[in-house]
């Protein structure tokens, strides 16, 4: 919501009006500086809305305020030309509403092009949120980063590297959707007040690495005949892709990283298909190398990848990973019920590479239990077990 800088105003006086963590106004207007407002700036409140209203006979600018719960400053804020003394009848003004619902709608088929314009509505919204693409898919669609918090500890989660896992997408946006409203409301997510994690950490989101796979599993292959017939021969010889996991090349995304690489490459197939193909060498894909840069660029102090299914926490890679993992992932554990497992007994995937290349924590979730792709009929219980892991992934 956009308001305009009055005489004497300040992000301060900005923040108590609308009862809004000030950080959370120095964030959404990163091109201001707080300390020299100009009047009939433009200033961006987070976590508001504005709506249309006609005045209608016996309205008096109080009552409208106080049957919204506002101030009535906050009106004239959005209303910069408004004579609060002579309202006319069929006039149309501005209200600010407080959100306090979802914008993102997890519980759908959720291509690539539900998610681009759900981060939009996000931006829109909870303009301290920032997004960029950190590179793009092999048919040119983008991957997004969403960053939230300016914090020192750098967080990252990612979903959807396997196509028919792309629950993982909603659910991750649908927790970053939770976690924005929080911050903008001054509540809690199961107790734990969510400004602290904001300004201790930094959390990096990558809600689908795999967008053309994903969008294959869900709407089937692209108008291209030559590519849709090269991806039905790939399937053996299916129009059915949900048991697709691989990226539009046929490579599996999450064996595709230097992590003894050879090792996984050996006993995987040889040639492109659903699943398990790690390509002719590592990083040979664009969704991956996307993700290796982002992940040397950013530096992360620990990482969580999302798959499904199996309700169970991988934690380990050759005994290279810190002491501290343990001690994490026991806690993971103690919030969702799901099981810890030091070793899937597997390589080159991207916990693999980040904990052996890193020495740091690294994670790969598997939510829900069921046939992959899981059904959406899924999604709260899913969402119920893994908020825990979110959340202490921020907080220890």
């Amino acid at each position: 919501m956009d308001i305009f800088v009055r005489p004497g105003d300040s992000l301060w006086h900005f923040s108590e009006v609308f009862k809004m963590p000030l950080q959370l106004i120095i964030d959404s207007n990163r091109n201001i500086n707080p300390q020299f407002l100009r009047v009939g700036q433009r200033i961006r409140i987070p976590g508001f809305v504005t709506n249309n209203y006609q005045i209608k006979q016996g309205d008096t600018f109080w009552q409208i305020a106080q049957s919204r719960n506002l101030p009535l400053v906050a009106i004239l804020l959005v209303n910069p030309t408004l004579n609060p003394n002579h309202l006319q009848i069929g006039q149309t003004i501005r209200i600010p509403q407080r959100i306090t619902w979802r914008l993102v709608n997890g519980k759908q088929n959720y291509t690539s092009t539900i998610m681009m314009d759900e981060i939009k509505k996000l931006l829109v919204a909870y303009p301290f949120l920032q997004s960029s693409a950190v590179g793009h898919s092999v048919l040119k669609h983008e991957i997004p980063e969403l960053l939230i918090g300016n914090g020192t500890k750098r967080v990252h989660y990612n979903g959807s590297f396997h196509a028919n896992e792309w629950i993982t997408t909603p659910i991750i946006l649908t927790f970053l959707n939770d976690y924005l409203l929080a911050l903008t409301n001054q509540s809690t997510i199961r107790g734990i007040s969510t400004l602290p994690l904001y300004q201790q950490t930094t959390l990096s989101i990558v809600p689908m690495v795999n967008p053309d796979g994903v969008d294959l599993v869900i709407q089937g292959p692209p108008n291209d005949e030559a590519l849709k017939e090269q991806l039905i021969s790939w399937n053996n010889g299916s129009t059915n892709f949900s048991n697709w996991k691989a990226n539009i090349h046929g490579v599996d995304l999450n064996d595709q990283f230097p992590a003894k690489w050879e090792l996984e490459n050996a006993r995987n197939p040889k040639t492109p298909g659903p699943r398990d193909y790690g390509g002719e060498r590592p990083l040979s894909e664009p969704e991956t190398i996307a993700m290796a840069d982002l992940t040397k660029k950013r530096d992360f102090a620990r990482v969580l990848a999302f798959h499904t299914q199996g309700r169970v926490i991988y934690w380990g890679f050759e005994n290279l990973e810190p002491p501290e993992s343990e001690i994490l992932v026991n806690e993971f554990s103690r919030v969702s019920g799901y099981e810890p497992i030091n070793s899937a007994g597997s390589y080159a995937g991207y916990k693999d590479w980040f904990i052996q290349d890193w020495g740091r924590p690294g994670f790969t979730v598997e939510l829900g239990s069921g046939t992959n792709p899981l059904p959406i009929s899924q999604f709260d219980d899913i969402y119920e077990e893994v908020l825990g892991i979110f959340l202490a992934a921020l907080y220890m």
